[in-house]
């Protein structure tokens, strides 16, 4: 890196650090129902939403009608955007005139933005109509985002709560959560990014001449959609002049900014934030990063303010940023060395391709770490040209659950569940039954910390057996071989993990992706939500138990360097082999001169 791309990369993440515990301080107080500085404007509003809704803000839950509710919730919801996306060409704010979506896609993509993965096999710009970008997938960016930092706030109060069955009300929980945390930073944000060139606005498509006109051949076709061949069967092409640009517009930095805040990812426009609209300057670019880490980071904090030690909260983030700075270390080491092929002829060796020459090499990486270990999936750069083991590393991040830093609330619960299997393995190790937070981890705790963490990765692994063996998702592999099962493992694996983000490579809107896409988005969110919800239930239950000689410390670097190689180690059980005969076998290959 230069001198430029060392200040930027050191000063955001001086940034990021500075952040976190005000924002996690805020939050805690927030979720543990105390009065902040917002309470004055926003607390008559909060009231208002329980009277008409008839929510009553003392009625807590168990774990049991917590989960019902969040899954009758999304329910809701996603049958509200099932039948907007069918029906959005009968709808108001559409001057494209786009017509419905087909019932595969919408199911698809109703499916994606409710579980918070946004995966989108369809261009934006030429897909969805205003109301749709706005009505549909902006409200679904921040009621997805709450329902996975509302569950994190029940895990955390089953180790904090005893001898009791309740874990809050999920209703309320969300209520703050949207009204407090994630409108306030939105609509600061949006205008930072307006100001800085992000487009906000109904305006119909605009029409803007060239500088200077461009000419293609294009294949001509008959009546019934064929290439029109000659009599040596090759194609006829006819010679296009490209005078005119149709340049899209929208309501876009409002959906902007709770795309990354909410960890949702997607985009207004089918480039994502590589796209000038999206994600104008090198400054705007630094900002879509900071607001991608910002939640998951600041929950840890929040997590050790309401357990009573902060320094859990420090521990928790310390292995975070350990694993995402060496991944951010490996990435930018591999694309700075870019192709050996493309250096032999003379090239500059750096990989720069698929990525915005106004973001960088750096900040290109760093937005790649931290949206795929995040279950963000927005992107800034295109991560099919990333070199072998450069596109490895978004994809392991992925395949590793995504708790660096995690999507909001879903990453820091999955982290906990990680850290209760740390707890048992050493307690297994020293012959005492294992504790953590002064509550005992026994059987039932073991099994739905293992169903938060294995569910996706058993997923990943079938469905893409089964695709090799599709013809259709086979034939929808743009390069075929390595690569090809790298795009296949990548697409799945964002899938499972509600993340969104893919090889670009891959054509992902045929059935076969579409249908079991949202089957794996489906059992990847819901299964490990109430897995840790059925966890926090049983944990609530239990009395506190003090420390003692035996008791191994959760809060020091010993335990934060275990729980790193726990997470490492089962990472690389799983998904190793799979590695192996993907980015591995083409990073060889690359180097042998093939």
């Amino acid at each position: 890196m230069n001198g430029y791309e060392w200040m930027q990369t050191i000063l955001f993440f001086i940034v990021l650090l500075a952040l976190i515990r005000p924002l996690g301080g805020f939050m805690a107080k927030v979720f543990q129902g105390e009065r902040t500085f917002l309470s004055p404007v926003l607390a008559p509003c909060e009231k208002v939403i329980y009277r008409v809704s008839g929510v009553k803000p003392d009625d807590e839950m168990g774990w049991q009608r917590y989960a019902g509710s969040m899954l009758l919730f999304n329910l809701a919801l996603f049958v509200s955007l099932f039948v907007m996306l069918m029906t959005q060409h009968l709808l108001p704010l559409n001057p494209q005139k786009v017509p419905p979506f087909s019932w595969q896609l919408a199911l698809n993509t109703a499916v994606s933005f409710t579980t918070n993965t946004n995966w989108q096999a369809y261009a934006g710009e030429q897909a969805a109509s205003y109301f749709t970008q706005m009505v549909g997938l902006t409200v679904h960016n921040f009621v997805s985002a709450a329902t996975g930092i509302v569950i994190a706030i029940a895990v955390i109060r089953g180790f904090v709560r005893r001898k009791t069955s309740l874990l809050g009300n999920f209703w309320v929980d969300t209520t703050r959560c949207i009204l407090y945390i994630l409108l306030p930073i939105s609509i600061i944000f949006s205008l930072v990014l307006v100001s800085q060139g992000v487009i906000q606005n109904f305006s119909t498509y605009k029409s803007v001449p060239l500088v200077q006109s461009t000419s293609y051949d294009k294949p001509k076709m008959d009546d019934k959609g064929n290439p029109v061949k000659d009599a040596k069967g090759n194609p006829v092409t006819g010679k296009v002049v490209v005078t005119k640009v149709r340049i899209p517009m929208g309501p876009v930095a409002s959906q902007e900014v709770i795309k990354e805040l909410g960890t949702n990812g997607g985009g207004f426009f089918n480039a994502n934030s590589s796209h000038p609209f999206e994600n104008p300057t090198p400054l705007t670019n630094v900002i879509e990063i900071l607001l991608i880490l910002l939640i998951p980071g600041a929950l840890t904090y929040t997590f050790g303010v309401m357990v009573g030690n902060s320094r859990q909260g420090w521990m928790l983030l310390g292995v975070m940023f350990f694993i995402l700075i060496t991944a951010f270390g490996v990435l930018q080491w591999a694309e700075s060395s870019g192709n050996p092929l493309v250096a032999k002829l003379g090239v500059q060796s750096i990989n720069m391709e698929g990525k915005e020459v106004r973001n960088g090499l750096a900040g290109s990486n760093l937005f790649v770490v931290a949206t795929t270990g995040t279950s963000c999936g927005a992107v800034n750069s295109m991560h099919d040209s990333l070199t072998p083991i450069g596109g490895m590393i978004p994809l392991s991040l992925i395949l590793l659950g995504e708790i660096i830093f995690g999507g909001v609330g879903s990453g820091l619960y999955t982290m906990l569940a990680f850290a209760i299997i740390a707890v048992f393995v050493s307690g297994l190790m020293i012959g005492r039954i294992p504790e953590y937070l002064g509550k005992k981890i026994e059987v039932r705790e073991m099994w739905m910390s293992i169903l938060a963490i294995l569910t996706a990765g058993v997923m990943v692994l079938i469905l893409s057996g089964i695709a090799m063996i599709t013809p259709q998702a086979v034939a929808a592999m743009s390069n075929p071989g390595a690569h090809g099962l790298s795009e296949v493992l990548y697409g799945i694996a964002s899938m499972a993990n509600n993340n969104g983000s893919a090889f670009a490579g891959l054509n992902a809107n045929v059935d076969f992706y579409t249908i079991f896409g949202s089957l794996a988005m489906i059992l990847g969110r819901y299964v490990p939500a109430i897995a840790v919800l059925a966890m926090a239930g049983s944990l609530a239950e239990k009395k506190y138990v003090p420390p003692s000689l035996g008791t191994l410390p959760t809060d020091k670097a010993p335990f934060a360097i275990w729980l790193t190689l726990v997470i490492l180690i089962v990472g690389a059980l799983t998904f190793f082999p799979a590695l192996s005969l993907g980015p591995i076998v083409e990073h060889l290959t690359m180097r042998g001169g093939i």
